[in-house]
């Protein structure tokens, strides 16, 4: 008998909390629990002292790297002898008040009323979880397609307390605006006076031609009149815009005129508020009045403004295209600008679109290839090698983990070294080609993640003068590493090699030995700050990692802090453990 639904989505509400309680709060302790009907179950066992109660989880897959997989539950209080099976929702429910508890910096009051907002959004994700999980299964060959990719996330991020948490939008509009169910829609339009739009296209062609572009053939049928520029908008944010007293008040004056639903019918990617249509030229990023994980989604001035600049830094320093690696630009942006207010909801950023006309099969964002899989089928990685492994199944994946390396790691890492420019590389922003099967290029997309090397910014200002304007665009190198380590190793290179572990294919102690020698080598011929950042990971104690788990718990919106402050960790670097494993051998050996 299969699972249901539900307990498929409450095991999985579990396993991303318990993760990021683990890397965040506490590692527990590994036990073995004796059973009456086997060998005794590996577990980790956690102490909740502020419930006076012990929970012991049973480890079936576990990971150096990345997620551990759990099994059965255990729980007791402090003066019970006996331990008793736990539903997971209620051992999630123990963890949490724990996590408070240990972590509270607002006051008994405080801390209750985030607990019962973190325990809402908790519940909101399991409850959109089991109702992805109830849709049928993709047709298979739009499955192997970029939308399809993007619309298979199930589980949603697997260090993440709410990773399908989605407030303001309902069910019945996650239909139409959610990726997973192939909704389509038409952008709403807007007329707005000229003097009022803000716009900057890195390119030749303007921002308002390139949102004309966005709504193809319609676009000669829009009632614009003279001295007006059309403004495409999600229609989500469209409704909200309207109901706001700045926005009403144009309308009412007739500086503003919605005009309603034009141009072809586009469909959400994973991130839901950029959306596609695969005919167009173009895609757009909206601001939603949605919170999705950690934040409500709202695109700042600054990130339109980061978009442009870099891609003009890039253009102009000549690393506009690798041969194997591409970043998708954000070359423009358009908004409507309000007296008084930094942003008026209105900010879009038009970003190009290199997956139509046939190049959209086989392209697949990192987040979906190594995801957890529903149950019964194969993770999207597992089918992939073993469609091109044979019967040699471990040594293709080594091959096919090597040829990624060459379309993520390498490229990536020389953009930093050359340049000082580096990319918040998560699995979500990272696209891989495997049309063929195996790795043949790698993609970068969002202007949210740019880190400009302070050391280098005398020669990227004097390419792109306005970089030195732009808020939070230079880091100290410093920072930079940190932040690379975790966005391009711990959160990227590290989901593969985990998920080939969890599925059986590579044992993670091979593909972490074939990382570390990739990175000495990359170390051996880079001098500048792509060596310093290859060292600092192979040699560090500890590594970078994003602390979602805290940021939820302080009810904290991360895109609003510039600095990152609270945002991130240090968690034990597995590269430099097993480097001094290897070594200790040698010395033993010897």
């Amino acid at each position: 008998m299969s699972p249901s639904s539900q307990s498929v989505a409450e095991a999985a509400a579990f396993r991303s909390f318990a993760n990021g309680y683990l890397r965040e709060i506490d590692p527990g302790i590994p036990v073995r629990h004796a059973l009456a009907d086997g060998p005794p179950a590996a577990c980790v066992e956690w102490n909740l002292r502020s419930q006076r109660v012990a929970i012991r989880a049973e480890i079936v897959s576990p990971s150096l790297c990345g997620a551990q997989g759990f099994g059965r539950l255990w729980t007791r209080q402090h003066h019970e002898p006996r331990w008793r099976l736990v539903a997971p929702m209620r051992a999630l429910q123990e963890l949490l008040g724990e996590a408070y508890a240990r972590c509270d910096e607002g006051g008994d009051e405080t801390a209750r009323e985030r607990e019962l907002e973190l325990l809402g959004r908790v519940l909101d994700s399991y409850r959109e979880t089991a109702r992805q999980l109830d849709l049928p299964p993709p047709d298979p060959d739009q499955a192997a397609s970029f939308i399809g990719a993007e619309r298979s996330l199930v589980f949603g991020h697997w260090l993440h307390p709410t990773p399908k948490s989605r407030q303001g939008l309902t069910p019945w509009q996650a239909r139409s605006y959610a990726p997973e169910e192939g909704g389509e829609f038409q952008l709403a339009v807007f007329a707005a006076d000229a003097a009022r739009v803000r716009h900057d296209s890195a390119i030749a062609r303007s921002a308002p031609e390139i949102a004309l572009d966005l709504l193809g053939r319609d676009a000669a049928r829009l009632p614009l009149r003279p001295g007006e520029i059309a403004l495409p908008m999600h229609p989500l944010q469209a409704e909200a815009l309207l109901l706001t007293p700045h926005v009403a008040g144009m309308v009412a004056a007739g500086t503003l005129r919605p005009l309603g639903a034009f141009g072809p019918r586009f469909t959400a990617t994973s991130s839901l508020r950029t959306v596609y249509a695969p005919d167009s030229a173009w895609m757009a990023k909206f601001s939603l009045p949605v919170t999705l994980t950690n934040s409500l989604r709202v695109n700042r001035m600054a990130e339109l403004e980061a978009g442009v600049a870099v891609a003009r830094l890039l253009a102009r320093s000549g690393e506009a295209e690798h041969p194997a690696f591409r970043i998708v630009a954000d070359p423009a942006y358009l908004t409507l600008h309000c007296p008084d207010r930094r942003e008026s909801g209105f900010e879009t950023v038009l970003r190009e679109n290199p997956f139509r006309g046939g190049a959209e099969r086989g392209i697949a964002t990192l987040a979906a290839l190594t995801a957890e899989p529903v149950p019964g089928r194969p993770s999207r990685l597992e089918s992939l090698l073993r469609r091109v492994g044979g019967t040699g199944l471990a040594h293709a994946a080594r091959t096919w983990f090597s040829l990624y390396l060459d379309c993520m790691l390498e490229p990536v890492v020389g953009l930093y070294e050359r340049h000082g420019i580096a990319l918040e590389a998560h699995q979500q922003n990272a696209l891989l080609d495997v049309a063929e099967g195996w790795p043949r290029r790698g993609f970068y997309r969002d202007n949210q993640g740019f880190y400009l090397s302070e050391s280098a910014r005398p020669r990227l200002q004097r390419l792109v003068p306005e970089t030195g304007t732009i808020a939070s665009l230079y880091f100290d190198d410093e920072e930079i590493r940190r932040r690379l380590a975790y966005y391009l190793v711990v959160n990227q290179v590290f989901s593969v090699v985990a998920r080939m572990g969890h599925d059986g294919i590579v044992r993670e102690e091979v593909l972490l030995d074939d990382l570390a020698r990739r990175l000495e080598t990359i170390a051996r011929r880079m001098t500048g700050l792509g060596r310093a950042f290859v060292r600092s990971v192979l040699d560090g104690p500890t590594l970078c990692t994003k602390a979602n788990l805290r940021v939820r718990l302080a009810d904290r919106d991360e895109l609003a802090s510039a600095d990152g402050a609270g945002t991130y960790i240090d968690m034990p670097n597995p590269l430099q453990r097993r480097a001094a494993r290897a070594t200790s051998s040698r010395v033993l050996a010897s």
